[in-house]
C-alpha cells in the first residue's frame, strides 16, 4: 500500500521521541531522522527529499517510517513550526534543567566529568556528581556486552532508588552526535516534558551539524 506524506505539516519530535534519539549513539533510520529534525532551528516542513536524506531510506520507506514514529508517539505534525530556545547556553540550560526534575534539581555533565550547567545543586555537589557520572559511563562501557547483548538491557541510565523503586538520584546519558552528556536528576525525573525536548534540541544545535545525520551507515 502506498502511503502519502502531508507536506503541509511541520514535524515535531515529542519528548518520548527525543529520549529515544538521544538514548544511544547507534545510528539507524529512525534516530537519524529524528536528529535531522532536531538539527534545525525550528521544526521543518515535511519535505520528502530532506526526510529521505536524513533517514537514509527511499521515499516510500521514509513515509512508512514517519507513520510508524507517529504511531509510537515519537513524532507529531504541527500547523505552525516551533522554534528552538534562543540564547547563550549558560542562560538557557539552567531553566530547562529545572523543569526536568520534580524538585527542580538537576545538572548536565560532559563525558569528562565536568558540568556545563546546574539547577538547584550547589557547585561542590555538582562537581562531585559530574565525576560520578563519568565513572558510571566507564562502568557501562566495560559491561555493555553483558547488559545489552546477554540481558537485552538497552538503556544506559543508572539510578539510586528507594525501597519502593523510586529514583532518588538518576544519571541519564544523552548522545548528541559524537558527544556524550549525562543528565543528573535528583528525585523523580520529568523527562516527558517539552523542556526535555528543548534541552536535547539546544544541545544538538550547539554540538552537532545537520551533515552528521546525513548519509550515515548503520554500523549495527
Amino acid at each position: 500500500m502506498t502511503m502519502n506524506l502531508d507536506t503541509s505539516a511541520y514535524l515535531e519530535p515529542t519528548p518520548a521521541g527525543t529520549f529515544y534519539a538521544a538514548s544511544s549513539s547507534h545510528m539507524e533510520p529512525a534516530r537519524r531522522l529524528l536528529f535531522g529534525i532536531l538539527a534545525q532551528s525550528r521544526c521543518p516542513i515535511a519535505d520528502s527529499e530532506r526526510l529521505t536524506n536524513w533517514s537514509g531510506l527511499d521515499q516510500q520507506a521514509t513515509v512508512e517510517l514517519i507513520s510508524r514514529l507517529q504511531d509510537l508517539g515519537w513524532l507529531t505534525g504541527l500547523d505552525s513550526p516551533l522554534s528552538a530556545p534562543v540564547g547563550p547556553l549558560e542562560d538557557v540550560l539552567p531553566e530547562l534543567l529545572k523543569q526536568v526534575s520534580f524538585t527542580g534539581k538537576a545538572l548536565l555533565a560532559d563525558n569528562q566529568g565536568f558540568y556545563l550547567a546546574t539547577s538547584g545543586i550547589p557547585h561542590e555537589a555538582a562537581e562531585a556528581l559530574s565525576a560520578v557520572s563519568a565513572d558510571l559511563g566507564s562502568l557501562y562501557e566495560r559491561h555493555q556486552h553483558l547488559l545489552a547483548n546477554n540481558l537485552g538491557l538497552n538503556q544506559q541510565a543508572w539510578t539510586l532508588a528507594d525501597a519502593s523503586g523510586n529514583s532518588q538520584l538518576g544519571f541519564w546519558p544523552l548522545h548528541i552526535g559524537q558527544q556524550r552528556f549525562v543528565l543528573v536528576i535528583e528525585d523523580r525525573p520529568c523527562l516527558n516534558q517539552p523542556a526535555f525536548r528543548d534541552l536535547v534540541w539546544t544541545l544538538t544545535l550547539r554540538y552537532s551539524t545537520e551533515k552528521l545525520w546525513e548519509n550515515q551507515t548503520d554500523n549495527g
